[in-house]
């Protein structure tokens, strides 16, 4: 008889409390927090407060779950300073584990508090079985692996390391540095991303202008002359590079300018293997579970602790079916890649899982993506007594005739929409967009005493 795969941990980000009570209520075995002063988010982090992760921690045990904190700063000496006396009152809250990346306070924490786990952060870019086996060596109980590890490497390391628990990212949102390593955002507005303060500069409004560079190495916006001993407008302010040419006869190089910094040009460079300033494709690994589930990963994480509780319960539940089905044999169900199309994201890629894809693969990704796509419309935040309409805060438009998708932790109920009225009962064909409240009848089937979000599928 074979042996059956046993089940990964679904983890799921937990920016609040409300985003890891959905996390929980659509399907996830375990949610991570970070603390502001030590985590990589330090926006949009109501964990903060001693209260909020107490009460977290709490409810994740007498849920049966588990609640990492995550401490993977990489940090500058005034911040090893104070660690050990901040973390005093929080490992007294007994998190199941921590999630670290730097060296240093993973030696104090091993030494102040030997009975904690520690999970190694991906920040630390694991991408080899050597450097797993070191980590066990220091007394690490899990590894994060590396986002740029292709799912052979992963079986390879799977199997060469039998006894370490290992994690892998399989949703959110996808750094152009490795593994988080960046320095943009310091580089541009002295924000450091490996301190917490992230604004993402990866992702703004760039334009790419080619440049030529003169005998003196400087660099100027092609079609352009520099003056001699100055620096004009049409000459990249800062890019005085000096010390002679520094490209070979036929290298292209180019000058970027922000959208909101207008003449402000920066150099970058351009390889055979691209161009790494700009905007990354979100993660999408859902069609890769069953294969990451026969390997015996044994936790499959969701970016994006700052997202929405949407987004939590859309990603945690398509995964958990994912999860489930693998689990249970059944054949990978293509809906789901539809169903994540109905989240915010920025195109998606399945990262370096599988390197070299055929275009037959990517047109079937593509043709399944397209169907089944949805726009998330409101959010049920109570059933009105008298009349037993759902009351629905609204994020985007929609109106009669629509098809609607209930969305709720027990499964999803598709109705077209015949009734809808104002908070003042009166009668409306359709609400244009975010910033009122509604109500509308729930289709049968549909549970009061749980969360229940409202998709409109185009």
């Amino acid at each position: 008889m074979p042996t059956l795969p046993r089940a990964p941990e679904l983890l799921a980000p937990a920016g609040s409390l409300q985003m890891m009570r959905t996390a929980f209520a659509y399907g996830a075995d375990a949610v991570y927090a970070g603390q502001p002063r030590y985590s990589l988010r330090v926006r949009n982090n109501s964990f903060g407060k001693l209260e909020a992760l107490a009460e977290g921690i709490a409810e994740a045990r007498a849920g049966g779950k588990a609640f990492y904190l995550v401490s993977n700063i990489l940090p500058h000496n005034t911040k090893v300073r104070s660690f050990l006396a901040d973390m005093e009152p929080v490992i007294a809250l007994k998190p199941d584990a921590l999630i670290m990346a730097d060296p240093g306070l993973i030696m104090m924490v091993r030494e102040r508090w030997p009975e904690v786990d520690v999970h190694l952060s991906v920040q630390a870019n694991t991408t080899n079985y050597a450097a797993v086996r070191f980590w066990a060596s220091v007394g690490i109980k899990r590894v994060i692996l590396s986002r740029e590890l292709s799912l052979d490497e992963i079986e390879d390391i799977r199997q060469t390391c039998p006894d370490m628990e290992l994690e892998v990212f399989v949703h959110g949102a996808l750094c152009v540095a490795y593994s988080g390593r960046c320095l943009l955002s310091g580089y541009f507005n002295h924000r450091d991303p490996n301190q917490g303060t992230c604004t993402n500069s990866c992702r703004w409004d760039y334009k790419a202008h080619e440049a030529q560079e003169d005998g003196s190495g400087d660099l100027h916006r092609c079609g352009t002359t520099a003056a001699t001993g100055d620096t004009t407008a049409d000459v990249a302010p800062g890019i005085a590079l000096g010390g002679g040419p520094r490209h070979a006869a036929g290298e292209r190089v180019f000058l970027l300018e922000e959208g909101t910094r207008p003449g402000q040009l920066m150099p970058i460079e351009e390889d055979e293997h691209g161009t790494y300033i700009l905007n990354s494709k979100d993660l999408r690994a859902v069609e890769h579970i069953e294969r990451l589930v026969a390997i015996g990963v044994d936790s499959l994480k969701i970016e994006g602790r700052t997202k929405s509780p949407y987004y939590v319960a859309r990603a945690t539940q398509g995964y958990r079916r994912a999860i489930d089905d693998a689990l249970a044999g059944r054949p990978f169900d293509t809906r789901l890649l539809g169903e994540l199309e109905g989240l915010a994201n920025r195109g998606y890629t399945d990262g370096f899982y599988q390197r070299h894809h055929t275009p037959d693969h990517q047109n079937y990704l593509r043709g399944h993506s397209e169907s089944g796509r949805s726009l998330l419309v409101g959010e049920v935040l109570g059933i009105d007594a008298s009349s037993g309409l759902a009351d629905v805060e609204v994020k985007n438009g929609f109106g009669l005739g629509d098809r609607l998708e209930f969305i709720q932790p027990h499964g999803n109920i598709i109705a077209v929409l015949e009734h809808l009225e104002d908070a003042e009962r009166q009668p409306l064909a359709r609400i244009p967009g975010a910033g009122r409240r509604v109500r509308l009848p729930l289709p049968a089937g549909t549970r009061t005493d749980a969360p229940c979000f409202v998709a409109r599928l185009l």
